[in-house]
């Protein structure tokens, strides 16, 4: 399929962008120092983003959402304490590791020198089921310069919801024919694809640590498969 209508790249953020796995490792790695408590940092960091994922994904299908990403971050941050031996972590502990860690969140190595050449030819939007905030402090933490950010906050319907990839489009002014969705993750470019994105499957092993991605082989209907952005690059003339 060509892409030479397209006019936009929208980029899924959250495991995609940044590392996630690393931030809430780390952040859990030390909190529990703090404690004296020895645990499996890698597979609370990963349960910390799948009960995440599941409060938010398909959010607002039925009425308007009563939290954003920050609050899905914290309350599954207090489950995961709670049950691996960190129930005494006191509030200022849990904003921490909640609301701390995320908003600084690492990116990968290989996207913030591509963005600026990607930019060159293409409007770059952040579209995310992460709170603004979380954009707006991670972009700034590494340095990085997107022409948009669109939040699902702001549409009130999450992905994987059609509404919440029309509504990106609504704010680009664009056809959906005419963006392609960046993202690791087979479920948010299936989603976007069904309302007629073009889409882009980045590959992210890493993103769950030693656990792997829980969906790693990209569908065979993605316009462009790579192992890379500097590869996203070279695919899309940029």
């Amino acid at each position: 399929m060509s892409l030479d209508g397209v006019k936009a790249l929208t980029f899924d953020t959250g495991g995609t962008i940044l590392d996630w796995h690393t931030g809430f490792s780390t952040a859990l790695a030390e909190l529990g120092k703090a404690h004296g408590v020895e645990g499996d940092w890698g597979m609370m960091a990963n349960d910390i983003r799948r009960g995440s994922l599941g409060r938010m994904l398909r959010l607002g299908e039925h009425e308007q959402p009563a939290y954003n990403f920050d609050g899905a971050h914290r309350a599954s941050a207090d489950e995961v304490l709670d049950a691996n031996g960190l129930a005494a972590a006191t509030e200022e502990e849990r904003h921490k590791l909640s609301w701390d860690a995320p908003h600084n969140f690492q990116c990968w190595s290989d996207f913030p020198p591509v963005l600026p050449q990607l930019r060159d030819k293409y409007i770059c939007a952040s579209f995310t089921i992460l709170s603004f905030r979380i954009i707006i402090d991670t972009a700034r933490a590494n340095g990085l310069s997107w022409d948009a950010v669109i939040s699902c906050e702001a549409i009130g319907k999450y992905k994987i919801l059609p509404e919440a990839y029309l509504g990106a489009a609504k704010f680009l002014q664009l056809d959906p024919s005419e963006i392609c969705m960046v993202a690791c993750h087979n479920f948010d470019l299936d989603a976007a694809k069904a309302v007629g994105f073009k889409t882009a499957f980045v590959k992210r092993p890493d993103e769950w640590g030693a656990e792997g991605p829980p969906d790693p082989e990209p569908n065979p209907i993605h316009d462009i498969v790579v192992d890379s952005f500097p590869e996203l690059a070279e695919a899309l003339g940029a």
